[in-house]
């Protein structure tokens, strides 16, 4: 009986989903991923115990987070609407690097992290979950102390750091810059990263630094791993914002390219109110790159959270509006860990502290989950043409397009509602809002007012009108009668049987 009623109940829920269903995918890609950025000694314990090089204290060495613990938070994580995790480097590392950028063994595991073991077991939980695993991979550096660095036949793998250190990139000072024009270098590095996939079933790699690496080496680097697995991912980071990325995209092997210029103009205009969405636009334009990687904030950067916190912004509003233009717009999103938490910092070291999960807010992370789910929904939302369609002070309406299918995305960054209005959509169709269930018609002149609250975000498909959906009410309206018909005969029948 009890089946039989949730049967009944449910649906009417299913029956209101089947508008909204989209057409199904191809093969996925990387514009289907939302990454979480992971530095490992800095995220969760799962089994670290005393170690001489932990101080909980000092920012400078190890905290005690492991890759363990990574695989204890991939439901949580999966929950919030990620699908790939990215790891910091975890390679065997001189003593105190935290950060995994100063190798000693490019082949093993840094204990303070676990064993390979541990990785297998994240890589394979992962996987159960749908979701993929990425490692940062090292090209440029090794440390000072390096069995490398100490023999004689490759003294000439080496060349001058050219890079001026900033205060959270001190760990410069200890390495060795490997000079990847070199022959038997770029060999080395190439059978490292055959090594990581050959041992493990990770699903791409972080390139760390790409900004400082060869051409020439990188284009070798990420053939090769396409030709062993046209499937793995590559993303490229920079190490200075202020560099020459042009390179980069046009190394048609790599699946994505940090975008320097849209992290800090995010950082400008969103911090704040009143600054108008259409900046974003005028830097990337009507064909923004999908090969973008998306970020507001790093290691190496001050947080986000705190950037519009001294502003005096809210962590709900401006994370929503932030996410609608990193989840509805062209390009990869790269979200630092604790974003959802949300974390703070200024700068280095506060920017790298451990994650509080205890601290969590759960409001905020329920924008990102819903925000995730919408972007998951939609293929339009990550494959889609990208389009401007207008502006009104600080609140930009854009568009998103691929086969039959358009989708408006509004950002209003004002501290006041707006008002826009467009005439480019047939008058017998109306626009259903998916975050605040908004239904916009048309008026009799044919056009669509498009009214946002200050500080929001809103994502309308364009479905036809038909009012209201007397087919469908009368559905429910049958269900509930039957529903109630069944309670009255089973209740009828139970006193017959109790009465004789």
């Amino acid at each position: 009986m009890k089946k039989l009623v949730t049967f009944i109940i449910a649906i009417p829920f299913f029956m209101y989903l089947i508008p909204l269903q989209v057409h199904a995918e191809n093969s996925p890609s990387i514009q289907d991923e939302i990454i979480y950025d992971i530095l490992v000694d800095r995220f969760n314990n799962g089994s670290q115990g005393p170690s001489e090089q932990v101080d909980i204290e000092d920012p400078l060495t190890y905290t005690g987070g492991d890759i363990e613990g990574v695989t204890m938070m991939l439901d949580t994580l999966q929950e919030q609407g990620f699908t790939t995790i990215s790891l910091s480097p975890i390679m065997e590392n001189a003593k105190r690097g935290y950060h995994g950028y100063w190798i000693e063994d490019f082949y093993a595991i840094e204990e303070e992290f676990g064993k390979m073991e541990d990785l297998h077991e994240l890589i394979e939980e992962a996987h159960d979950r749908g979701m993929k695993v990425m490692l940062e991979l090292v090209t440029n550096y090794v440390a000072k102390t390096s069995p490398l660095t100490e023999e004689g036949d490759k003294q000439d793998w080496f060349k001058e750091n050219e890079v001026e250190p900033i205060e959270a990139t001190k760990w410069l000072d200890d390495v060795m810059v490997l000079d990847q024009e070199n022959p038997a270098v770029q060999d080395f590095l190439l059978d490292v990263a055959s090594f990581w996939m050959t041992e493990t079933d990770i699903d791409g790699f972080k390139l760390h630094a790409a900004d400082q690496a060869s051409p020439d080496f990188l284009e070798k680097l990420t053939k090769q791993v396409k030709e062993e697995n046209p499937n793995f991912y590559i993303i490229a980071t920079t190490l200075q914002g202020n560099t020459d990325v042009d390179y980069l995209y046009e190394n048609q092997h790599i699946d994505a390219i940090a975008n320097d210029r849209i992290y800090e103009a995010m950082n400008d205009v969103l911090i704040k109110p009143d600054k108008p969405i259409s900046k974003l636009y005028d830097i990337r334009g009507k064909d923004a790159n999908k090969r973008d990687l998306l970020y507001v904030d790093t290691i190496n950067t001050p947080r986000f959270s705190n950037n519009f916190a001294e502003q005096g912004r809210n962590d709900l509003t401006t994370w929503k509006l932030a996410l609608s233009y990193l989840y509805f717009t062209p390009g990869v999103p790269i979200i630092y860990q604790g974003s959802e938490v949300p974390m703070y910092g200024p700068g280095f070291p506060e920017n790298q502290y451990i994650v509080d999960f205890t601290s969590a807010n759960p409001d905020l992370e329920k924008v990102f989950k819903q925000m995730a789910a919408v972007r998951k929904q939609f293929a339009t939302l990550k494959e889609g043409d990208f389009e401007q369609v207008t502006t009104e002070e600080g609140f930009s309406l854009f568009k998103r397009t691929l086969d039959n299918e358009t989708i408006y995305v509004g950002i209003n960054n004002d501290s006041h509602s707006r008002t826009v209005t467009i005439s480019e959509i047939e008058p017998n169709m109306q626009l259903r809002g998916l975050l605040h269930d908004d239904t916009i018609r048309a008026n009799e002149d044919g056009d669509y007012l498009i009214g946002m609250e200050r500080e929001s975000a809103e994502v309308f498909v364009v479905r036809p009108n038909t009012g209201f959906n007397w087919g469908f009410i009368a559905f429910v309206a049958g269900v509930f009668i039957v529903f109630i018909g069944a309670i009255i005969y089973l209740t009828v029948k139970q006193k017959r049987r109790q009465s004789k």
